[in-house]
């Protein structure tokens, strides 16, 4: 998977471009997967940790979009104007099945073992390695509001569509986990403030 684009993504709004997709049109439906592949990717990352395996749910993130825009019956997309929300449900989705399979299989993860793993550990960036593990400190709930808004790059109200909470619930759990990764932070003498920029 190509995370790098050679050629700017065009001014076309993304609601535009599904209704295009869904139509068949396939220059919409790159350009589609082109836009939010690197948020989907860095979401899922954000979750698996492995890149290869990140693309490889990624990449089935867009499959089963892809499968939803072909269906006919009732079953398929339904234009409410989420598609991104719905897109990350989708991906949210994915990353849950993997670790189900992965727990069946009873394996230990692809990504401790792996090179790349390795290498991030070692990384002398010592504030990045604060802030991996202050995030992974937290609870599920709170990881996952953090990836999603700050990996994702979704809006509140998409947070709230993908999670089926409402906006005001969303805003407080946000809150609750920032300020939840500031104290982890600050515990590993880490000035969150630093880090902002």
């Amino acid at each position: 998977m190509n995370l790098v684009r050679a050629e700017p993504i065009s001014e076309t709004p993304t609601d535009d471009l599904v209704r295009a997709a869904r139509g068949g049109d396939e220059g919409a439906w790159r350009e589609l997967v082109d836009r939010l592949t690197p948020r989907v990717f860095a979401f899922v990352r954000s979750k698996v940790g492995a890149a290869e395996l990140a693309e490889e749910l990624t990449q089935t993130t867009f499959v089963k979009v892809a499968r939803q825009f072909a269906r006919t019956d009732s079953a398929g997309y339904e234009e409410r104007g989420v598609f991104e929300a719905w897109l990350f449900r989708i991906a949210i989705n994915s990353v849950r099945d993997e670790a189900r399979s992965r727990k069946r299989r009873a394996e230990v993860p692809a990504e401790a073992a792996s090179p790349e793993a390795t290498a991030d550990r070692l990384r002398p960036d010592a504030a990045l390695a604060a802030m991996r593990e202050a995030i992974a400190s937290l609870g599920p709930a709170d990881r996952e509001m953090i990836d999603l808004r700050h990996q994702g790059g979704l809006s509140f109200t998409q947070i709230a569509a993908t999670l089926g909470k409402p906006l005001g619930t969303v805003l407080a759990r946000h809150h609750r986990a920032l300020k939840k990764l500031r104290a982890a932070l600050e515990a590993r003498g880490i000035d969150a403030g630093e880090l902002a920029g």
